[in-house]
């Protein structure tokens, strides 16, 4: 299948704004270029008067040597349909400010706060821009390209000093100290008093009240993580509490935060191929899936036609076991203990002996290819997923369904908790199963096609009542439909090559930018990547939906009780691989 045209404009923003708004007339680009002190007013027009309300990604990007740098956004319509690209240019001399679009998008808000830690860019009006991935004690932004860090030694990979003879220095050697520490200037860790967190708790408007009877009571505030189990990982969330009764939350992320988009700026385009799989750790093969996309878009270059199908199979396995494995975990969470999950399991081993069998490797596949996928299906192993696709996988998912949908204890925990409602939702780009929970029929893959996905028939799984229990039986509709789909895929599976291009080391990406996104099991995944020509990406960003979804915590569990929380952080179905970087 060929690669589509990174978007295709359906507005014309420099009509209705001739002053304040440009084509972004680069090569190989697209979308508006709008004026800086406009931004405010024509991003108001375009989700209020065309519709464009769910703003999914903004993206940063550094264009050393040129003194300028740029913000990107991708704005949708939930109604379906291409993408609307606008971006703000602005020189680079400190302070780099552009005005803050969360009143508008509030959803934006941890990414605004991402580009401020990462690339060094104010947004004014911002209501807590703080730090989110580094510490305060961290020396400067990571992914401006004149940053250095204590080890470096070149701008991209392959280093001359390792290729093409294999000579290994280990990095530590060359540092005299054998510490790739550095702190800002008159910063002494041994007298840090964290600044960062008193912002934090200030946040959280800490207090003492009187009721109208004069009895005095504290607010509390608790700390839930950051190695708590239930947290799903090493994520934290500060709580100020009345009683059980949560009246403010401050997620607080980065505990894992290794810099995937610096290292992914690193290194060639095709060695980003198993950096993905470390994202969202439990769908690799969607990882890959969205990441081919984006540089199939810059290459210009279609998808061998099996391999277009092996793709559908391999992520729509992957959305099975995840939400399998969502409902055990959430189970667990619940007070279940291991039962549940360890029945799902059994499951999700059997598809990673398919995803073992195709790639060699059960979790970090590496099997995406651009134009196609590393190896084919052997016809043993087509016979195996046919097997699970039309007699296991259907019957194990409605025995879940019949074990625990009508339990009492599960039901009194889930019913009539509500997690968001629609709109909220989308305000707070809230995407994936959370969102069609909320009564929002969603979904990439029917709203802006990608891969074949068009071939098949299936329905967009959707509830109505936002509900925890509507975020958990939109689980088991959605693992319904893929069983749909990949019933279909395995069945009409065509013979032929796997790949479109002829298999090679280095790749030639032409300059431009493009925005590869998928219906993830979590939500909208998505890739913008920018090359300059060159082996290496110039930009790398990763749209994570575990992140995103994320920036709406607290409006999710303002007024519930800790225990909901714990739910509701399960139902949200975070991985700190992803969330963090």
């Amino acid at each position: 299948m060929a690669a589509t045209p990174l978007q295709t404009q359906t507005v014309d923003l420099a009509a209705r704004f001739p002053s304040a708004v440009s084509v972004d007339a680069r090569n190989g680009y697209t979308g508006w270029l709008v004026e800086k002190d406009k931004l405010l007013e024509i991003a108001r027009s375009i989700k209020e008067e065309l519709g464009y309300d769910l703003l999914t990604s903004v993206t940063g990007v550094d264009y050393l040597p040129e003194e300028k740098m740029e913000v990107v956004y991708h704005a949708y319509k939930t109604t379906g349909g291409p993408g609307l690209i606008f971006k703000v240019q602005v020189p680079r001399q400190d302070p780099i400010e552009i005005p803050s679009v969360t009143p508008l998008w509030p959803g934006v808000d941890f990414q605004e706060r991402e580009i401020w830690d990462l690339l060094g860019i104010k947004f004014t009006g911002h209501p807590d821009l703080r730090r989110i991935l580094l510490w305060e004690g961290f020396a400067g932004h990571p992914l401006r390209k004149d940053w250095k860090e204590g080890f470096y030694e070149e701008d991209a990979k392959p280093f001359k000093s390792r290729w093409p003879e294999g000579n290994y220095v280990s990095s530590e050697e060359k540092n005299p100290y054998k510490d790739n520490l550095s702190f800002p200037k008159n910063f002494d860790p041994e007298k840090w008093i964290p600044e960062g967190e008193a912002a934090l708790y200030g946040a959280l408007a800490r207090y003492t009240e009187t009721d109208e009877q004069g009895i005095k009571s504290d607010r509390i505030v608790v700390n839930m993580g950051p190695q708590h189990p239930s947290t799903h990982g090493v994520f934290r969330a500060v709580v100020t509490v009345e009683g059980e009764t949560i009246l403010s939350l401050k997620p607080v992320v980065g505990y894992l935060h290794r810099n995937h988009e610096k290292i992914g700026e690193r290194n060639t385009f095709l060695l980003n191929m198993p950096y993905t799989d470390r994202l969202d750790y439990f769908n690799s093969m969607s990882n890959n899936f969205g990441y081919a996309l984006a540089v199939e878009k810059l290459m210009n270059i279609p998808v061998a036609e099996r391999a277009d199908y092996i793709r559908i199979i391999m992520a729509e396995l992957s959305r099975v076991q995840n939400h399998l494995v969502l409902v055990g975990m959430l189970l667990n969470d619940l007070g279940a203990m291991y039962t549940p999950a360890l029945y799902i399991f059994e499951e999700r081993e059997l598809i990673l002996d398919i995803f073992e069998a195709v790639s060699g490797s059960r979790m970090m596949c590496n099997y995406f290819r651009f134009g196609g996928v590393a190896r084919d299906i052997p016809e043993d192993v087509l016979q195996k997923i046919k097997d699970l696709v039309f007699k296991r996988l259907p019957a194990k998912t409605d025995e879940m369904d019949r074990f625990l949908s009508e339990n009492e204890v599960l039901v009194s925990r889930l019913k009539g908790i509500p997690v968001i409602d629609g709109p909220s939702a989308v305000q707070y780009s809230i995407t994936g199963p959370v969102l069609r929970a909320a009564g929002i029929p969603y979904d990439i893959r029917r709203a802006d096609p990608y891969g074949i996905y068009d071939r098949f028939e299936f329905d967009v799984a959707m509830r109505t009542h936002g509900d925890l229990m509507d975020n958990y039986l939109i689980r088991l509709d959605e693992i319904r439909q893929s069983i749909r789909i990949l019933e279909q895929a395995v069945s009409k599976i065509p013979s032929g090559p796997i790949n479109s291009q002829k298999p090679q080391y280095q790749v030639r990406v032409p300059a431009g930018e493009a925005y590869g996104r998928i219906e993830a099991p979590k939500g909208e995944l998505g890739y913008y990547v920018i090359s300059n020509g060159k082996p290496n990406p110039w930009r790398y960003h990763v749209r994570a939906p575990s992140f995103i979804n994320i920036t709406g915590l607290e409006k999710m569990c303002v007024g519930k009780k800790i225990a909901d929380f714990i739910a509701i952080l399960g139902v949200l179905d975070i991985v700190l691989g992803e969330l963090d970087r």
